[in-house]
C-alpha cells in the first residue's frame, strides 16, 4: 500500500472509533427520548464543530481536551446513573418477558416543543466526538503531510458510520423503554467513566476498547441489582409480610 493509502486507512479507521461512539449515544437517546430534539442538538453540534474547524484550524491540536473530556464526562455521567437508575428498577419490576405493550412516554419527556434533556446530550456527544476526529485529522494529517487524505478518510467515516446509525433507527426504536432506558443508561455511563477519568489523567491500559470492560462491569452489576430486586420482590421478609 502506498503512503497516501496508509495515511487514507489509518485516519478513517481512527475516526471510525469516534464516529461509533457518536453515532451510538445519538441512537440511543434518539430511540429513548425521541427523534426531533436528539437529531436537532446533533445537527446543531455538528454546526459548532464546523464553525471552530474553520475559524481554529491547525491550531486545534492546542485545544485543552482533558478538561473538555472531564466536564462532558461527568455530565455524561450525571444523566446516565439517573437512567441506569431506573432502568434496573423497572426491568426488575416488569421483567424482559411480555414486554411488547406499548409503555407510557416518559414523565419527564415534554410532549411539544424542544426536550433540552436530548438536546443537550445529542449536542456533546457529537461536538465532542467530533472535535476527538478534527484532532486526529490535523495531527496526523499534518505529520504525515497529507491533511487533504487525513480529511478525506474522516469525512468517509463519519458518513459511513452515520448511514449505519440511521438504517439501525428503527429496530433500536422497537426495543422495549424499559431495556432501552437500561441500555442508554449502561452506554452513558460507560462513555462518561471513560471520558471523566480520561480527562483527569487516568490512563486507560487499552484505550478505547476499556469501554467495552466498563460496559460488560455496569452491565454484570445491573444484572446483580436485577436479580437482587427480584427475588426481594418475591420473596418479601416476615416483618414486611
Amino acid at each position: 500500500m502506498t503512503g497516501a493509502g496508509v495515511v487514507l486507512l489509518t485516519t478513517f479507521l481512527a475516526s471510525s472509533v469516534e464516529a461509533i461512539e457518536m453515532v451510538i449515544i445519538v441512537l440511543g437517546v434518539g430511540a429513548a427520548r425521541g427523534w426531533r430534539s436528539t437529531l436537532v442538538g446533533a445537527a446543531a453540534g455538528l454546526v459548532v464543530l464546523a464553525a471552530v474547524v474553520a475559524v481554529l484550524g491547525v491550531a486545534l491540536a492546542a485545544v485543552p481536551i482533558g478538561a473538555l473530556r472531564t466536564l462532558v464526562g461527568a455530565l455524561l455521567l450525571l444523566f446516565g446513573l439517573q437512567w441506569y437508575r431506573k432502568g434496573i428498577a423497572r426491568v426488575a419490576a416488569r421483567g424482559l418477558a411480555g414486554m411488547s405493550v406499548p409503555e407510557e412516554p416518559e414523565s419527564d419527556v415534554p410532549a411539544t416543543g424542544m426536550d433540552w434533556t436530548a438536546f443537550v446530550l445529542s449536542f456533546k456527544g457529537v461536538l465532542l466526538e467530533g472535535l476527538e476526529i478534527a484532532l486526529i485529522v490535523v495531527s496526523f494529517g499534518l505529520a504525515a503531510g497529507q491533511l487533504g487524505l487525513s480529511v478525506a478518510g474522516a469525512a468517509a467515516a463519519v458518513v459511513i458510520i452515520g448511514a449505519i446509525g440511521f438504517a439501525l433507527k428503527t429496530p433500536v426504536t422497537r426495543i422495549p423503554r424499559s431495556l432501552l432506558q437500561l441500555i442508554v443508561g449502561t452506554l452513558l455511563t460507560s462513555f462518561g467513566t471513560f471520558w471523566a477519568l480520561e480527562g483527569l489523567g487516568v490512563t486507560w491500559p487499552q484505550s478505547d476498547v476499556d469501554i467495552l470492560a466498563l460496559l460488560v462491569l455496569y452491565g454484570l452489576a445491573a444484572a446483580t441489582f436485577i436479580g437482587l430486586e427480584r427475588r426481594a420482590m418475591h420473596h418479601p421478609s416476615a416483618e414486611a409480610a
